[in-house]
């Protein structure tokens, strides 16, 4: 079992805590503070232990330089906003003035770090920048699920070279709650996954269509599944190199009695445009596309969701963002809120979306990690999680 800070005797420790504030900035400004509230629950126990602790993350994709447009300055005022208590912020990532601010914070105190990717050993997985953030802590604890599948060196470097290290109480709420999904699920177990591309998703297609009972799929990667059993698509969107593989899982889940829900009517328009003429069809048109799944759909979907024991979904039905192609996804929303089984939404778009749909509180669990929350069901040992792991077996 992973260790996290309550197995651990951390007081007044000094501790380097791995956050995920890679929030949405709009003009310099937070546009959506949820990940720095999810945090809130590690960095408070943190807190009360009288740890002084030193707060890392990263934010967007600033290529291994500084970018004011990617600075953590504003997470880091929202944070203490929050907490209503003084924060230092560090301009500097690393260094000897980095160093002498984390000895001297006080007990309770914090800071928080510069963006860790304006340094180009983050994403190399640099162990020199492994040991440099190390000094900054004698205690690791990793509390940003949403980066665990990665090898940066925050994740995967700096645990290997501390005295102590596990995981925040985020982390081990989303461990728990993933984990209920492998080990012997309530029958029936429905996976629902949907989005653009079947290559972004050929790991959990293939995990799922061996645990579950039915797979429903729906969104853009829907269309090659269908194309691949001979039906006319027209211009909606197709992987052709994905075709013969979204074959293969077809004819293992038939051999294996696993039930598979596809698109039987679609919501079609000749482009994506918010305001184009849209048409509700069950057989596409060559010179249309489909763009959201139909209301009989929506109805053969929410059937099966309707007696399922175990629920799982990562992706939208449509292009959801517009109001001409929400209903699916709105309807498969509702559909998962509404179940008595246990549901578990896994990030990205599809948690986007029951946020927006204004559902969240009617689902058992919603990942803050879209990637990760995929490579766990698919049963891979995430990078962040191993390392504690084997950590704590020294």
């Amino acid at each position: 079992m992973t260790a996290t800070i309550r197995d651990l005797d951390i007081k007044n420790a000094e501790v380097l805590l791995r956050v995920d504030f890679n929030v949405p900035l709009q003009n310099g400004e937070i546009s959506d503070d949820t990940r720095i509230r999810r945090a809130l629950p590690t960095i408070q126990y943190l807190q009360e232990q009288g740890c002084k602790t030193v707060i890392c993350s990263h934010l967007g994709r600033p290529g291994g330089a500084p970018d004011p447009k990617a600075s953590l300055e504003a997470a880091a005022s929202r944070l203490a906003e929050l907490l209503e208590t003084e924060i230092i912020f560090s301009p500097e990532i690393t260094g000897d003035g980095v160093e002498e601010v984390a000895r001297t914070l006080p007990n309770g105190g914090i800071m928080v770090l510069e963006n860790l990717r304006f340094h180009p050993g983050e994403k190399a997985g640099a162990l020199d920048f492994s040991g440099e953030l190390a000094r900054l802590g004698k205690v690791y604890v990793n509390d940003a699920f949403g980066t665990m599948h990665r090898k940066d060196a925050s994740i995967a470097g700096v645990p290997t070279l501390m005295e102590q290290a596990a995981v925040g109480l985020l982390v081990g709420i989303e461990i728990e709650a993933l984990t209920k999904l492998m080990d012997g699920p309530e029958r029936p177990f429905v996976g629902i996954l949907g989005g653009a591309k079947v290559s972004d998703k050929i790991g959990i297609v293939d995990a799922l269509a061996r645990r579950c009972d039915t797979l429903i799929i729906g969104g853009a990667m829907s269309y090659t599944f269908l194309q691949a059993q001979g039906i006319d698509v027209g211009q909606s969107r197709v992987e052709k190199g994905k075709i013969n593989h979204a074959k293969r899982i077809l004819e293992r889940c038939e051999a294996k009695g696993v039930n598979v829900l596809l698109p039987v009517d679609h919501i079609v328009a000749t482009e994506l445009s918010a305001d184009v003429e849209t048409d509700v069809v069950t057989e596409i048109p060559e010179d249309k596309m489909a763009l959201d799944i139909g209301p009989e759909t929506v109805h053969l979907f929410t059937e099966a969701l309707a007696s399922a024991g175990t629920i799982f979904w990562n992706g939208p039905m449509g292009v959801f963002e517009m109001e001409a192609f929400s209903a699916g996804t709105r309807g498969v929303a509702n559909a998962v809120a509404e179940s008595k089984g246990y549901s578990v939404v896994g990030g990205g778009d599809s948690a986007a979306a029951i946020q927006a749909f204004e559902l969240s509180e009617k689902v058992d669990h919603i990942s803050t990690g879209g990637g990760a929350s995929l490579a766990f069901v698919e049963g891979t040992t995430l990078p962040g999680i191993r390392v504690i792991n084997e950590r704590r077996s020294q």
